[in-house]
């Protein structure tokens, strides 16, 4: 780790090695509180070293060791500073590999959970729902933000769980999944405070316009500020969001009825009039 005149910059690869042999020196002597102490000392090798992997551009093999040292924070009983690695990994590699960026997320949120750090889990969650959308893993993000939602309804904080069920519904109708979106929306009314509200308002208005095939009805609620100033991936899918049948609105039997009617009205009106002069002006 030292530094000199002919070594500018630590070799912390190379000290990360002789940390973890170390570790196993004194485990086998059974120095334990030792053995910790080298154990963190190679996970804080691995860490710095990734800096120096993300400037060679090697993200993959930078990923794999801060990896490493956070499951050595698990195991010496650091789990918030692993949980930490692990979210700084995602952010690492999430504009290279999404996939991986997910993976990190979602086992952060899993490490916070189990410390009863509910808020830094979903923060973690939120950012793997939002990285599945972007990526078209729709079965997989619905899954997502329902664990989000089951949370935030833990810690009750409900005005956030409208706006998940906002997101899922639109994830489900993207799915082609209108059943499951509909029992979404049924679902919440357990809620409380959510029916009534302007989120159960418009869910209900874009499920009614989605069922009839009214594009217009659709579109009118998805361009709505309650669904726009949502975060972005979200607002995405209300935006591209179009019914089957190609939006072609279905008339109710009462309107074609009405129509019916008043065509026939119009002829008979026109019946009259024809009839009224058909002995000529005189």
């Amino acid at each position: 780790l030292k530094t000199g005149f002919l070594k500018w910059k630590p070799d912390y690869d190379s000290a990360a090695t002789e940390y973890g042999k170390a570790a196993v020196a004194f485990k086998n002597a059974k120095q334990f509180d030792q053995a910790r102490e080298a154990c963190l000392r190679e996970a804080e090798a691995h860490e710095n070293n990734k800096a120096y992997l993300f400037e060679m551009q090697r993200l993959p093999e930078a990923v794999q060791l801060i990896e490493k040292a956070s499951m050595m924070y698990l195991e010496n009983g650091t789990p918030d500073t692993a949980a930490i690695a692990l979210e700084r990994a995602g952010k690492l590699i999430e504009n290279v590999s999404p996939e991986k960026a997910v993976q990190l997320y979602q086992q952060a949120a899993s490490v916070f959970e189990n410390e009863e750090r509910l808020r830094q889990a979903l923060e973690m969650l939120g950012k793997a729902s939002r990285l599945l959308v972007r990526g078209r893993r729709l079965d997989e993000a619905a899954l997502s933000l329902q664990k989000e939602k089951s949370i935030y309804k833990e810690i009750e904080n409900y005005p956030t769980c409208y706006k998940k069920t906002i997101a899922q519904v639109l994830v489900h109708l993207h799915r082609n999944d209108y059943v499951a979106a509909e029992r979404c929306v049924r679902e919440s009314y357990s809620i409380p405070g959510f029916n009534g509200s302007e989120d159960c308002a418009a869910l209900e208005q874009l499920l009614e316009g989605y069922d009839q095939q009214d594009q217009d009805q659709v579109s009118e609620v998805c361009n709505s500020p309650l669904f726009k100033y949502m975060d972005n991936d979200y607002a995405k899918l209300g935006l591209t969001l179009v019914v089957p049948g190609g939006g072609i609105k279905k008339k109710s039997p009462n309107a074609a009825q009405d129509k019916a009617r008043g065509s026939a009205a119009v002829g008979s009106h026109a019946d009259e009039e024809e009839d009224e002069y058909s002995g000529g002006l005189c």
